[in-house]
């Protein structure tokens, strides 16, 4: 397996430019959560429609083959933020909501990056790097945080909708925190008398199928326990109005200057519990009604940046962390009203796998009047935004990345990108290179309590997935050459 490298970049190795591209567009990342391949119209779904998201790739840069380097939360937005492979930091795996800042302050970051070439820069929504230094409290500043590795303004969840703390932190403290309420949070034990989903099923208006049976918010159990805080704590439903209206207040606010901001959505992670304005738009359920509901957000977002007048100055990126999962730990009936959709696209696995389905994402790119509608074969990954970003601005990097610069390749202008992409899957490691995928032995179970398929083989996989995109024809005995080949380039 290739040689692990805890690799930190210094800060003052990197800058920006004097020379100036020609124009410097605002930039938009969107970033879905758990939203598969199939999950989205555009790739050609007739079980869901997603008008706005699909205006997206239909106006733009359509990616075939786009990727997230992970097949789960924590270390595929590592890559994004900071153009490294998350295998080479051994914390970029799912964080608990109390786990302290995994990037290091001084490593160099996509935010970084563009602040030091003029942008002011925002990070709105889900989070899930850490927060703190392992030892959080609550009810003052938290910190190291979103504006330790350089993000101007944040407004987030500190880790996932489905755990504890179920508060939004802005620019490091909890909205709407009360002294005379603490917030507690603990993820080993109970807070003595406060209610689980063990102890009083009665306050549930969610079921819990698997690890989701600690302190109920809402109505909803969750991950972890967590004590005081009342006035401070979200309401599941209102998620998406709230950090709209975020995103909105951040543009107006920086509407002359330029700006870059990540939007992380929290569709359609677990609990799914859209607005009461989505319910019943789909005939799937939970999961359907909170992909429309993420489509009605990126619908808000393109709305008002037209009302604005800057649509046409801003560069849109949209995808998602990893790939679908439904049975993720509630009984929301994801699986038995899943129907004929298929949330992978017909890509095999899903989120954890090592399978194509956790990590082939939707990616597209738009940019009004600058860039042409193009459906790209490209093979490209989340963690050459920063790179390719940084083409675009003028930004000079640090050595050591593994963020490549791609720009033509994500403005449409070269059909062409990488020739291969380390993938990873909880610690697992697999490796695509052209049109092939290798997948080393792997021992474990074939499956984990959400049902999705894990990719543990127990012998090499060799799959050719332009010609078998659903990889049933293992081709590692037949192309024994191309796999030692595989093995020498992955290894070496």
């Amino acid at each position: 397996m290739k040689k692990i490298i805890y690799l930190v970049p210094a800060l003052s190795l990197a800058g920006c430019t004097s020379q100036q591209v020609e124009e410097k567009p605002n930039v938009i990342v969107i970033l879905a959560d758990d939203l598969g391949f199939g999950d989205v119209s555009a790739y050609g779904s007739t079980t869901i429609h997603t008008p706005n998201i699909d205006s997206l790739a239909r106006g733009g840069v359509c990616f075939t083959n786009g990727y997230a380097t992970s097949a789960t939360s924590t270390p595929s937005r590592y890559a994004l933020m900071t153009g490294m492979y998350p295998w080479k930091n051994k914390d970029a795996k799912i964080l608990p909501g109390d786990a302290p800042l995994i990037i290091n302050e001084s490593q160099y970051t996509l935010p970084k990056m563009m602040r030091e070439c003029g942008y002011v820069t925002g990070a709105i929504g889900k989070w899930h790097l850490g927060m703190g230094n392992g030892n959080v409290n609550w009810n003052e500043t938290v910190k190291p945080g979103a504006k330790e590795i350089g993000f101007d303004y944040s407004c987030l969840i500190a880790a996932t909708n489905d755990r504890v703390p179920t508060v939004y932190v802005e620019n490091g403290d909890v909205v709407g925190r009360d002294p005379s309420d603490p917030i507690e949070v603990s993820y080993e034990q109970n807070f003595e008398g406060e209610p689980t989903a063990i102890s009083n099923p009665e306050m549930l208006k969610m079921q819990w199928a698997h690890g989701h049976n600690n302190s109920i918010v809402n109505g909803i159990p969750r991950i972890g326990y967590m004590k005081g805080g009342k006035k401070a704590r979200w309401k599941d439903e209102d998620m998406a109005d709230y950090f709209v209206d975020k995103v909105k207040n951040f543009i107006t606010e920086h509407r002359d200057s330029s700006f870059f901001l990540y939007y992380g959505l929290h569709e359609p992670h677990v609990p799914r519990a859209p607005h009461q304005r989505f319910v019943g738009k789909t005939t799937m359920g939970p999961r359907g009604d909170a992909i429309v509901e993420a489509d009605w957000c990126v619908g808000e977002l393109l709305t008002y940046l037209k009302k604005e007048g800057l649509l046409e100055k801003t560069l849109i990126i949209f995808s998602s962390d990893n790939g679908p999962v439904l049975n993720d730990g509630y009984k929301d009936g994801a699986p038995e009203l899943a129907g004929k959709h298929a949330p992978a696209g017909g890509l095999r696995g899903g989120k954890y796998s090592l399978f194509d389905g956790g990590t082939h994402i939707p990616l597209f790119v738009y940019w009004k009047g600058k860039i042409q509608p193009v459906k790209s074969d490209a093979l490209v990954c989340q963690m050459d935004l920063l790179a390719s970003l940084g083409s675009m601005v003028g930004a000079t990097l640090p050595d050591g990345l593994d963020s490549r610069n791609y720009l033509n390749a994500f403005m449409g202008t070269e059909l062409k990108a990488r020739e291969n992409l380390i993938i990873e899957a909880q610690g697992r490691l697999g490796y695509r290179s052209g049109d092939w995928i290798m997948m080393p032995p792997y021992k474990g179970s074939q499956r984990n309590l959400t049902g999705n398929e894990l990719g543990n083989l127990g012998e090499y996989g060799l799959f050719n997935v332009k010609a078998d995109r659903t990889q049933q024809q293992n081709m590692a005995a037949q192309q024994p050459e191309l796999l030692d080949s595989l093995k020498q380039n992955f290894f070496a």
